[in-house]
């Protein structure tokens, strides 16, 4: 038993260890990104990534064994089981030679950092013979460049006129977009019509007195005339602040703040700019939205997005450069104006070579890394990457799993983010609100695109932009983090990413692999050895996606995967899930979506961490009927073992619940399960059939509810649905409401999508006016007897999307449509 006591306590140890080490290379991988040609630091911080590695692979391996010996004896059997296997390790000194190996690299590291000398109090880096690569952009002819001539005459239309107050235009957008380019054109188009200007890079420095003496100095030169005497010598920011006030109080005055990063900045920046009425005007570049937001707190300010440029404008920017080339080379560079103006470039020094063009747009990822005439492209793409808190690069990392120009669905991408362990719980938020959290920070830092939002604004997919994707994947590789299936066996990469054409090669593996996740794409077929070496030779797996596999039934050796958080089996054609399910005790992510599982095994109930499980089916041939979604059977003994369960869909907990062939009669139960639902979220209730009356009026939602699906008649509109405030969604099917509704709804203050489905008995709808305040989409269904549609002028001010049909009574279309100004489709 001291046995057993020793080398658990040695387990602890390393815990301690991992907690340190991943703290300690928390500000070590800061410090490097400062250092990139420094070779020895670059090697040292890799060493500390894959010392911590190790130690949670250890760590894992010991909580394998233990977990499959408890399951397998009673507790005193356990003890001795355990006993007996220390007793083996220490004398074949297996696992405690990798803690004891692993002692000795922690202790490495602290005297490597120390023959180094670094200090992470000093991340400034040396600034000997280093040029921002960005220097210079702004002198780019604008002959090179496509696509910005109706920005810049918009925004110079916003300066020179507009608002006499002080106001800020902040140009946002992932670098390489051409803000800071913009900015100049804009700047020299304006300047002369202001009493003074100037002109400041903010990532020149990171020192508030020096960005604050630059201004002044700048303004004084564009007045030629000299800065009040020792402003070189004063070092105290709120004197700046007095001195530059003090100059431009009574002037109109524009300034440029060119590459911004820190909200902190405008903070300070704004006092030493005063609001005087003259119409003053700041423009601000900046790849954060959230420090162009952050701006609106004092000032009146426009966010000017900067979009991709198209694919024929791409290549009409290299046409600029060259006179002929490769419609690939322009979608490699995916609208980014910095990369197509320097590849254009760096091919019209290889004349018409067309095997040098193939080369470079066959291996770009090799290019940027090595070529010199692209570095300073990889450079600028990688600051926002190296400018994120550490939490922020993991799961920025983890993207680049994906192929290039893959559009990743939004919420896999936070299961697998929370499942790989990449996401930490706080007492605000679940997991899964973090992980959201986290995604809309790197959308607000350009470093992932929204490639479609709902009606409601939710990023429904995103992606990460082609070189963008480059420069990770590179990290990625650097780190030994990631295996595509065409490279060699490489038992070390956490992550893999599986096409049809190498998912046998899985088969024919052996080996101790320290892999967590595996992606499988485009599978044809998947046969039982597969299964096998995953059981045998991946047992820390923590994540498998097996979404759109043919293959029909999950073999019981799935059961023997321990360290499973996440799997999906969404789309694919398996009909039955084994009883070894139950063994996946550590279990998050659980998605079944468009499988042809009809029935759960009892054996569910042993999954207590379970936080997300999804299983239905959509029979898209009898789409328009009550019948199209349909759920699974499930034993309702289960339902209380579920205790981390946060979205059941077709079952029934917490922040999402979806109720199908609910009858009259059982209504009233209904409404008295979700008054226990304080957190609910989104709300789906079909009755049993189309004609069957919903029962809700004694329902009492929580005021979190967002969304609302009623599918079945209801007498008149449950008085309930009136206090919703923040409701953004409601559909309502077979529902038999009047007119009179339409006005209780109307005053919903936060509804931006409503769908009436043969729902309606009137034959005239009337939209008043002053209803439907921010109601973006509007699908009036079938409604058959409906005849006329009226829209008040000054309704649905915000309405971009209008569905009609079928109604084969309406012989025109709405009265006063063509108050509709915001009407897109």
């Amino acid at each position: 038993m001291q046995l057993v006591r020793d080398f658990h306590a040695e387990v602890v140890d390393m815990k301690l260890e991992l907690d340190f080490i991943s703290s300690f290379l928390r500000d070590a991988d800061a410090w490097a990104a400062t250092e990139e040609s420094n070779e020895s630091v670059k090697t040292w911080v890799k060493h500390i990534r894959e010392v911590a590695y190790s130690i949670e692979d250890v760590m894992d391996e010991y909580m394998l064994y233990v977990a499959k010996h408890r399951d397998r004896h009673g507790f005193m059997t356990f003890l001795k089981k355990i006993a007996g296997y220390v007793w083996s390790l220490k004398s074949n000194r297996q696992m405690v030679s990798k803690i004891q190996e692993l002692n000795r690299s922690v202790h490495e590291i602290g005297n490597k950092r120390r023959r180094l000398d670094i200090s992470f109090n000093d991340r400034r880096g040396s600034s000997i013979g280093h040029v921002d690569p960005r220097a210079g952009l702004h002198f780019v002819d604008t002959d090179a460049l496509v696509g910005i001539e109706a920005s810049r005459d918009e925004l110079v239309g916003r300066l020179n006129e507009g608002e006499s107050m002080r106001t800020v235009i902040s140009l946002v957008g992932m670098g390489g977009l051409g803000k800071t380019t913009l900015a100049k054109k804009v700047y020299d188009d304006i300047k002369d019509h202001f009493d003074c200007h100037a002109w400041v890079t903010v990532s020149q420095s990171n020192n508030m007195v020096e960005r604050l003496r630059s201004m002044i100095r700048r303004f004084h030169e564009a007045k030629k005339d000299l800065p009040s005497n020792g402003i070189n010598n004063v070092m105290d920011v709120e004197e700046l602040i007095s001195k530059s006030r003090e100059y431009l109080q009574y002037k109109r005055y524009v300034v440029v703040f060119d590459d911004v990063w820190q909200e902190e900045f405008w903070r300070v920046i704004q006092s030493a700019l005063p609001e005087n009425n003259n119409g003053c005007r700041i423009i601000i570049t900046t790849r954060s939205l959230s420090v162009a937001e952050f701006c609106k707190q004092s000032c009146l300010v426009h966010v000017h997005n900067l979009q991709h440029l198209s694919l024929e404008m791409a290549q009409e920017l290299l046409c600029r450069t060259l006179k002929s080339l490769s419609l690939d080379i322009a979608r490699k560079c995916d609208g980014l104006p910095l990369a197509i103006v320097t590849i254009g470039g760096l091919l019209s020094t290889k004349g018409k070579d067309v095997f040098e063009w193939t080369r470079l747009c066959n291996d770009l990822s090799k290019q940027l890394k090595s070529n010199p005439h692209l570095a300073h492209v990889r450079t600028i793409l990688s600051f926002s990457y190296h400018d994120l808190p550490h939490y922020l690069k993991s799961c920025f990392l983890y993207m680049a799993v994906f192929p290039r120009s893959y559009h990743i669905r939004v919420n896999k991408l936070i299961r697998l983010w929370i499942a790989e362990g990449l996401v930490k719980e706080n007492q605000e938020m679940t997991l899964e609100e973090t992980a959201k959290a986290n995604l809309t920070r790197l959308i607000n830092r350009s470093l992932v695109q929204v490639e479609w939002s709902d009606s409601t604004g939710r990023a429904r997919s995103c992606r990460v932009h082609d070189l963008i994707h480059e420069v990770v994947l590179s990290k990625l590789e650097e780190l030994n983090l990631i295996q595509s299936s065409q490279a060699s066996s490489n038992g070390a990469a956490r992550y893999l990413w599986i096409d049809n054409n190498r998912a046998h090669d899985l088969s024919r593996r052996n080996g101790d692999f320290r892999t967590h996740s595996i992606i499988f794409s485009n599978l044809q077929e998947l046969h039982d050895p597969v299964f096998e070496r995953l059981s045998l030779n991946f047992k820390l797996l923590r994540e498998i996606d097996f979404e759109n596999a043919p293959f029909e039934y999950l073999p019981e050796e799935i059961g023997n995967l321990w360290h499973l958080r996440y799997l999906s089996l969404r789309h694919s054609k398996i009909k039955m899930l084994p009883k070894s399910i139950g063994k996946l005790h550590n279990l998050l992510t659980l998605d079944l979506k468009g499988s042809f599982v009809v029935e759960i095994p009892d054996e569910i109930r042993y999954l207590c961490k379970l936080q997300y499980f999804r299983a239905y089916t959509v029979d898209l041939v009898n789409h328009y009927t009550i019948d199209s979604d349909q759920g699974v059977k499930i034993n309702d003994s289960v339902f209380g073992s579920l205790e981390s369960l946060e979205k059941l869909y077709y079952l029934k907990r917490l922040r999402k619940l979806g109720i199908t062939k609910l009858k009259s009669d059982c209504g009233e139960a209904l409404c008295g399960a979700i008054k226990q639902m304080p957190h609910l979220y989104a709300l789906r209730i079909s009755a049993v059939k189309e004609n069957e009356v919903l029962e809700l009026e004694s329902m009492s939602p929580p005021p979190s509810l967002h969304r609302l699906r009623l599918h079945g008649q209801l007498m008149t509109l449950p008085g309930w649905i009136a206090e919703l405030e923040n409701l953004v969604k409601i559909s309502l099917h077979w529902s038999s409401i009047s007119n009179d509704s339409l006005k209780i709804l109307g005053d919903l203050p936060k509804l931006l999508e409503f769908w009436l489905y043969e729902g309606y008995n009137g034959v005239e709808l009337h939209l008043e006016q002053g209803k439907f305040k921010k109601l973006k989409h509007l699908a009036l269904r079938r409604l058959y007897k409906l005849e006329k549609v009226v829209i008040d002028g000054g309704s649905l001010p915000c309405l971009e999307t209008l569905e009609i049909g079928t109604s084969p009574l309406m012989k025109e279309v709405p009265t006063g449509i063509g108050s509709l100004e915001s009407l897109k489709i």
